[in-house]
């Protein structure tokens, strides 16, 4: 295949390439994907996804790649804009999308914004997981300014910093040390959140493989979660992340529900030099 056509898609910033390989898989090697992400000489991206056949009655499976080809278990923000993808497809508000984490249910009211039921969090600490025993709700872990996390796993592993502000945080110089720390041997998305003063949460994410990004919907999820478990949150917030507000919900049987905007940037055709990994 010479050419593989993409959707470029983003949910809050959060922005994806999304090839839709039901027909036909694509070969994408590391080298691939890393070109195909620098914004620079190639399209730009924090996840690639393809939507693969499914194989358990769900509508799609979908595959999730970060920006640094490393292949990821969930990602909401992309749930949600893959199962926009399918409602406008088959003229339907809701969808069902298999994923490596499972499978995830999608409505919508009105097509633009999306709600995703991200499934139930996990905490058992070998759950997250972690490399030694620990109480998930309070982990022994300080990286700099940051201490006492969270720990949740929601289809991928996150550690949750409650802080006095979040944006004063140095993320770029903590996120990349606590994500490497020898306590997630899978690595872990890092968020750092604080509590705002009508409510809501304030939330910046360092993306497991990808870097500081404008939203991450898992990472969303996982914060909420921290947040109910430590007080500061009901069982329905607003969290603010870089590229705009979330609306979250917890469940009475746990489930974690995400909802927010989605958008089409624009389609094109990834070329073959780039596919070969050149840029």
């Amino acid at each position: 295949m010479d050419q593989i056509p993409f959707i470029k898609m983003h949910g809050l910033g959060n922005d994806f390439v999304i090839i839709d390989g039901r027909e036909q898989l694509p070969k994408l090697s590391v080298a691939a994907l890393r070109a195909i992400a620098d914004r620079h000489r190639g399209v730009g991206y924090d996840q690639l996804i393809v939507m693969e056949p499914a194989t358990n009655g769900a509508d799609v499976f979908m595959r999730i790649y970060n920006s640094d080809g490393s292949e990821a278990e969930a990602c909401g923000n992309a749930t949600r804009c893959v199962a926009h993808l399918l409602m406008e497809e088959s003229d339907s508000r809701s969808v069902t999308i298999e994923t490596c984490a499972g499978l995830l249910g999608g409505t919508t009211e009105d097509r633009q914004h999306i709600v995703i039921d991200m499934g139930s969090p996990k905490m058992g600490w070998q759950d997250i997981p972690l490399s030694r025993e620990e109480d998930t709700m309070h982990i022994n872990l300080t990286v700099g300014p940051l201490s006492n996390p969270v720990g949740v796993n929601m289809g991928n592993p996150h550690a949750v910093f409650f802080v006095e502000d979040a944006d004063t945080v140095d993320l770029e110089k903590w996120g990349p040390i606590a994500e490497t720390d020898p306590l997630f041997p899978e690595k872990a998305n890092i968020s750092v959140a604080s509590k705002m003063k009508n409510g809501d949460i304030r939330l910046r994410v360092w993306e497991r493989g990808v870097g500081i990004t404008l939203a991450c919907g898992s990472a969303a999820c996982a914060t909420m979660v921290a947040a109910n478990i430590r007080g500061i949150a009901g069982k329905k917030a607003t969290l603010h992340l870089n590229g705009g507000p979330l609306d979250m919900r917890i469940s009475d049987n746990g489930h974690v529900f995400m909802g927010g905007p989605i958008a089409i940037s624009f389609r094109g055709a990834l070329d073959a030099s780039l596919l070969a990994g050149a840029v």
